[in-house]
């Protein structure tokens, strides 16, 4: 597999990062599981980005010499070519990783339509291709990925109040090249008569359906799929496209993006600058926490059953109270997003005890971790020892200074390149003091980020906790010798820290900049 394309900059950084996420999501909806649903996008997207940059630098050349190339825009590219990953996959005895459903239509003439002669292909995806790679994207960011225009038109470099009526120009056009398509396919007789009388029907909204063409749309998938890409009044665009351009679960992956678009999750964009350009919904600023009527009431519940809870537990010398709120005032409900929910493995998933905060695991005090001691040293085995060393007080953000990790044979810099509303981008470079044939470089995140795609190595992340594995090409180190990765994330709450505990193969690393 060619390796990962890198990102040049934030703004690239940011749309390789929207990308995958359209990636990812169709993928998931294509395999039988989450660690197939990642090999399948990282598959597909490794090669569909670096076929996209070899047509972009080919279509520089023909737009020199006077022509234009024809080609989908970027999303709906990588979309097909998740398609063609999965196509190979069933091809070459990786079929059981697919959705079953998914394995059926492969092997369908449904599925061969994408692939076989190009009169015979999808309206939609034959129309699509036809039309200015800009008025394409237009189309299919605001139809599919459910963004709002203004968003769309900034993130193309549109005047945001001239871009609704661009939007109707451009269904417009898509209905023109969807007709061109139809009249250019093979037809029988009845279906080319149908295909005038379809195009004056859904031309004009509101214009009643003839009977006889009624019955023969509930007959021929051709023209019933020329309906719905001609009708541009109904509603039914999106699904035309997503339909005709992805194939399979073209429905469930439209209905996936909108729900992303509405709760505010599809990542964002910057500029060289670092500066949102708007790929992120365009919404106004709201505040950070809001309730609705409904979301007052369970608060209310949730304060009143934490209340029977305080009431219920004694109290000790120690500065936590139950719930997770401790004696200088902080919120019962709210907790920090920063820290991660951990419980000691004797809470036997204690939902109680799982909204405490890290440092009020135990009082810290010498004193009292030696009476805990003594406690469990008399036989008293239902007392947990209190700040003992493996229970940590604090969970640190701040990365290990140079030499205070003890026997470290490793030094870690991380740098976070570039950074954009949800998402990010950095590096880890690491120096090792010994030589390593082959290496597994591990770290803990502070917040909750989450890493999606990586180069210069494999990662798998279970939680907080993420391991990556060496590529082929840099799995061997000289003593002294410095290698390292690079990864794009996401992440939300309240700040992006920076990883702690880093490992090279189990042993710890020191951290420097």
């Amino acid at each position: 597999m060619p390796d990962l394309p890198k990102p040049q900059d934030a703004a690239e950084a940011a749309l390789f990062s929207e990308c995958w996420d359209a990636v990812l999501s169709y993928a998931d909806l294509c395999t039988s599981g989450s660690a197939a649903a990642t090999q399948l996008a990282t598959d597909a997207f490794t090669h569909g980005m670096h076929e996209a940059q070899a047509l972009e630098f080919d279509a520089g050349a023909e737009r020199g010499a006077g022509r234009r190339a024809l080609r989908l825009p970027r999303i709906p590219f990588l979309l097909t070519w998740v398609r063609t990953t999965a196509t190979a996959w069933e091809a070459g005895g990786q079929g059981h990783r697919l959705d079953p459903d998914l394995r059926l239509w492969l092997n369908s003439d449904k599925a061969a339509r994408y692939t076989g002669p190009p009169l015979h292909r999808p309206l939609a995806l034959r129309a699509l291709r036809d039309m200015q790679e800009p008025d394409a994207a237009l189309l299919w960011l605001a139809e599919v990925e459910s963004l709002p225009v203004g968003s769309v038109a900034r993130r193309l470099g549109l005047d945001p109040a001239v871009a609704a009526s661009e939007l109707d120009q451009v269904r417009a056009l898509f209905r023109d090249r969807c007709h061109r398509s139809q009249l250019d396919t093979p037809m029988n007789p009845d279906c080319r008569v149908y295909a005038r009388l379809l195009d004056a029907v859904t031309r004009s909204p509101g214009t009643d359906t003839p009977d006889d063409l009624s019955r023969h749309l509930a007959t021929c998938v051709g023209c019933a799929e020329a309906a719905a890409c001609l009708g541009l009044h109904g509603g039914g665009l999106p699904a035309a496209l997503a339909g005709g351009v992805i194939g399979w679960s073209g429905l469930a992956y439209l209905e996936r993006r909108r729900r992303a678009a509405d709760a505010g999750m599809l990542p964002g964009r910057a500029d060289a600058t670092g500066t949102d350009r708007g790929l992120s919904p365009g919404r106004e600023a709201r505040p950070r926490f809001t309730l609705s009527r409904n979301g007052l009431l369970v608060a209310a519940g949730l304060v009143s059953v934490l209340t029977l809870a305080v009431s219920l537990t004694p109290f000790g010398g120690d500065d936590t109270v139950a719930g997770g709120s401790s004696a200088d005032g902080s919120p019962v409900v709210q907790q920090d997003p920063r820290f991660p929910v951990t419980g000691a493995p004797s809470d036997e998933g204690s939902g109680l005890q799982s909204t405490t905060r890290p440092e009020a695991t135990g009082s810290g005090k010498k004193d009292d971790a030696g009476d805990d001691k003594d406690k469990n040293k008399n036989g008293n085995s239902n007392e947990e020892p209190q700040g003992d060393a493996s229970t940590p007080a604090r969970v640190s953000h701040k990365p290990v200074e140079p030499g205070k990790s003890p026997g470290a044979t490793c030094l870690v810099r991380y740098e976070l390149v570039n950074e954009w509303p949800g998402g990010f981008q950095a590096t880890l470079t690491v120096t090792s003091k010994k030589a390593l044939d082959g290496w597994r470089l591990g770290w803990t995140y502070a917040g909750d980020q989450r890493v999606t795609q990586m180069w210069d190595g494999t990662f798998d992340q279970e939680g907080s906790q993420v391991s990556v594995t060496a590529a082929d090409y840099n799995k061997t180190v000289a003593a002294g010798g410095t290698f390292g990765v690079g990864f794009l994330g996401i992440w939300q709450g309240f700040d992006n820290p920076a990883p702690v505990k880093f490992t090279l193969d189990g042993s710890p690393c020191a951290t420097g900049k």
